[in-house]
């Protein structure tokens, strides 16, 4: 079974977000791979102990991106591809991402496609989908199950609260929720054997893309972090008098009418 991974680096979940000329700034930042993305590693590798196959991951960036491509490889992955987009593109979204990730799998033998839910960063959800629409296969969204019986799969996807059963087939591409599993920590044998793992660095000329192919459809006009939180007020006394300084609070201050 040849089973993909889609993987993104994003700023660690602990990192405190500061915004420079409007601009996020990653100077000193700490990047992880996201954690949606890591349930879709996970589930790779279950899917291919199981069945067997490859798993190959392909993250879309820079450079940077090549020590959390190596952690998905410690974790259990067979190969990576890292589409390096740093000297040609400025300003990509989503479906910028996703042509480029559609191109470079449009002509490959694909079984099974993986991927977060959301992006942490972003948040969007959208890539998954749109690269399934490229490819032209189904796709399910926020899964919390997955089971393949020969080219029969039964997926449970997450609603809101509820769930509800999916049958379908391969080839499929599945965005993981959490609840779908428990992702491993590399190992340090496994963090030895990365190092020895095929990981193919790519650009756009490799897969004959030009800039006017993956151009933006979306445009961000500014960037800026939520407004402080100031500090609420305790209302003392007696109640009858704390009622009467509530209203009042909520006329003056809150312009409640």
């Amino acid at each position: 079974m040849n089973i993909f991974v889609l993987m993104k680096r994003t700023f660690d979940t602990e990192e405190k977000i500061t915004i420079s000329g409007g601009i996020i700034n990653e100077d000193g930042a700490e990047f992880i791979i996201n954690p949606y993305d890591e349930y879709a590693i996970e589930e790779a590798i279950q899917v291919r102990d199981a069945h067997g196959g490859e798993i190959t991951v392909i993250s879309v960036g820079n450079e940077e991106s090549e020590k959390q491509v190596r952690t998905a490889l410690a974790m259990g992955a067979d190969k990576a591809v890292l589409i390096n987009t740093e000297d040609d593109i400025e300003n990509g979204d989503q479906f910028t991402t996703a042509k480029i990730l559609a191109e470079y799998l449009k002509d490959k033998e694909v079984d099974l496609i993986l991927a977060g839910n959301v992006a942490i960063d972003g948040g969007s959800g959208q890539v998954g989908p749109r690269v399934a629409e490229l490819l032209n296969i189904p796709y399910v969204t926020t899964i919390t199950k997955l089971e393949i019986d020969g080219s029969n799969v039964t997926v449970v996807r997450d609603v809101e609260g509820d769930s509800e059963i999916i049958e379908t087939s391969l080839p499929l591409l599945v965005t993981a929720q959490q609840g779908l599993n428990e992702p491993r920590y590399p190992s340090l044998p496994g963090i030895m054997k990365a190092k020895k793992k095929p990981l193919d660095e790519l650009e756009l000329d490799d897969l004959d893309l030009e800039e006017e192919d993956i151009e933006a459809k979306t445009k961000t006009i500014e960037i800026y972090l939520p407004p402080k939180k100031e500090a609420g007020k305790v209302l003392e006394g007696e109640i009858a008098d704390q009622v009467k300084e509530l209203v009042r609070l909520l006329h003056t201050e809150a312009k409640v009418d």
